[in-house]
């Protein structure tokens, strides 16, 4: 298991659902040579949200091809069925969404005990104000900048409102604040001004004609 590092320097994460399946381990050595931070997964059920993605098998395989720590955001229904299952196949990071089932802080608690790093994401519409409660027991707050599902989707209009409000909550504490959906060269300025200082991304990658060049392109711009 490799934990996430400290929120130290602004951070870019290639999200693997954007990436093409069939040549995930070298996509991922790729954006791992180029200088990726660690990798972002999404877990989806169907339930939480109406798609479906990967597995704790995937997690397991990924830790195979890399060195690069795996931020898993658990976009289930009830997290709890999924909390051991991830840990064991060397999630680094566990991300719960405030909206799921369950007695969240007791379950961060259960990860935090594991000896892995703990998130919590909120969606667009979804007051940041409900983060204080957690903001003791976790190292990463998720604000997602589209409805999430399906990756592909457009930078919200709201979304600069509603990182600044959580980095006014967050204020000088050691936690990063990741955002994730719509995330390109333009919008990862509009969020790293916001407060931002992790920025998913996935198609602006992996659906680019150049990878390397796109790859550049973002770190310029969260510079």
């Amino acid at each position: 298991m490799i934990a996430l590092p400290k929120p130290t320097f602004n951070a870019l994460s290639p999200s693997i659902l954007s990436a093409n399946q069939l040549i995930l381990g070298e996509q991922i050595k790729t954006v791992e040579i180029l200088g990726a931070s660690w990798l972002h997964i999404d877990i989806m059920d169907g339930h939480f949200v109406p798609n479906l993605s990967f597995g704790p098998a995937t997690v397991k395989w990924v830790s195979t091809a890399t060195k690069l720590a795996q931020d898993v955001h658990l976009m289930v229904e009830d997290p709890q069925k999924y909390l051991d299952a991830f840990i064991k196949a060397g999630a680094s990071s566990l991300t719960l969404h405030v909206e799921s089932k369950g007695n969240l802080r007791e379950l961060l608690e259960q990860i935090r005990a594991k000896g892995v790093s703990t998130g919590i994401s909120i969606k667009p519409d979804t007051d940041p104000n409900v983060l204080k409660q957690f903001l003791d027991i976790i190292d990463l707050v998720l604000v997602m900048t589209v409805y999430p599902g399906f990756g592909g989707q457009a930078f919200l209009e709201n979304a600069q409102k509603q990182i600044s409000e959580v980095k006014s909550i967050i204020a000088e504490r050691p936690i990063w604040l990741e955002v994730d959906g719509g995330i390109n060269k333009d919008t990862a300025k509009i969020a790293k001004e916001a407060g931002a200082n992790a920025f998913v991304a996935g198609n602006a990658l992996f659906a680019a004609n150049d990878i390397e060049q796109a790859f550049k392109d973002l770190k310029d711009a969260i510079k």
